[in-house]
C-alpha cells in the first residue's frame, strides 16, 4: 500500500481531531471533579474503561471508514471480535481510542489515542497523538517517522547499558524478571508511565532510551513500534529477533533507540530470563 504525504495528514488530522472533541473535554470533567465525569470500570480482563474510550472509538471508526474502507480493529471490542479480524491477515486499522485509560481516570495527563493501518498484520502507517502535549508522531514503513512536522532521526550514539533510562511494564511476567531487574539492574534509572503508546514514541524521540514490557496486544504496539523502526530504533519480542513475525495478537517487547545498546539490552533480558 503506497502511502502519500496527503494521507498522512489527513489521518493525523482525523487522530487529532477526535482527542480534542471526544477526549479533552472529558478529562477536563474529570480533572474538575466534576459530576458528568465518566466514571472508569473494569472490563474482563481487569484493564479500565471510560465513557471517553467508547466515544473516541465510535468517532475513529466512522472518520477511518472515509479514508480506508477496510475493518476496525480496537481495543474496546469482544475480543471474538479482535480475533475475527486479526486472524484474516487482510488490511485493517488497529486502535486504541485512548491509551493511558488508569492515568485518565485519575487526572494523570499522559495518554494518547494510537492509530496504525495493518497489511499482514504489519503496521505500514501509525499515528500516535498526545492531546495534553499536542504531539503527533506517526510513520510509514520505508518512509521514515516524524513528530509534528519534524522529522524523527535518532542519534548514532546512545549511552551504554550501564547509563541507560528504561521504561519497563512487567505486569504480566513472572517473578524471575523482576527479581533479576532488583538485584541487579542493568541500567542506571527506571520509569513506568502507564501509556504504551507514549512509552514507544517518546524511545523513538530518545527521552528514554530502553524499553521493556511482559506484553501488550496488537493496538498497545501497532503504531508505537512502527514510529520507533523508522526513527532508527530497534525492538524484538522475549523469544523472537523479528518483531512482527509472530502471529500472536499479543506480544512481549524489548527495544532501544540504537543497535549497539538494543543488542546489549535484548542479550541481558533474555539471560535473565
Amino acid at each position: 500500500m503506497d502511502i502519500t504525504v496527503h494521507f498522512a495528514a489527513r489521518i493525523v488530522e482525523a487522530v487529532r481531531r477526535v482527542a480534542v472533541e471526544e477526549i479533552l473535554p472529558r478529562y477536563r470533567s474529570v480533572a474538575s471533579d466534576s459530576a458528568a465525569a465518566s466514571q472508569p470500570r473494569k472490563k474482563h480482563d481487569g484493564t479500565l474503561v471510560t465513557e471517553a474510550d467508547f466515544a473516541a472509538q465510535r468517532a475513529l471508526v466512522r472518520q477511518l471508514a472515509a479514508f480506508e474502507d477496510v475493518p476496525v480493529l480496537a481495543e474496546e471490542m469482544t475480543p471474538q471480535e479482535q480475533a475475527a479480524i486479526w486472524l484474516k491477515d487482510g488490511c485493517f486499522w488497529c486502535v486504541d481510542p485512548l491509551d493511558g485509560t488508569r492515568n485518565f481516570s485519575e487526572s494523570i495527563p499522559y495518554f494518547a489515542v494510537s492509530v496504525a493501518l495493518m497489511e499482514g498484520r504489519r503496521a505500514v502507517f501509525g499515528t500516535v497523538y498526545d492531546p495534553i502535549a499536542d504531539e503527533a508522531f506517526y510513520a510509514a514503513r520505508g518512509a521514515g517517522a516524524w513528530l509534528n512536522a519534524t522529522p524523527l532521526i535518532l542519534p548514532s550514539n546512545a549511552p551504554p547499558l550501564s547509563a541507560a533510562t528504561a521504561e519497563v511494564s512487567l505486569r504480566r511476567e513472572g517473578p524471575r524478571l523482576r527479581g533479576e531487574l532488583k538485584h541487579r539492574m542493568p541500567f542506571a534509572r527506571r520509569k513506568a508511565s502507564g501509556s504504551a503508546a507514549l512509552s514507544w514514541c517518546h524511545l523513538a524521540a530518545a527521552r528514554v532510551d530502553l524499553y521493556l514490557d511482559a506484553g501488550q496486544m496488537a493496538w498497545d504496539f501497532a503504531a508505537g513500534a512502527l514510529i520507533l523502526e523508522e526513527a532508527g530504533g530497534r525492538c524484538a519480542t522475549f523469544d523472537n529477533d523479528g518483531f512482527w513475525a509472530p502471529s500472536d495478537l499479543r506480544r512481549s517487547v524489548i527495544a532501544a533507540r540504537s543497535p549497539a545498546l538494543f543488542e546489549a539490552w535484548r542479550d541481558w533480558v533474555r539471560k535473565a530470563l
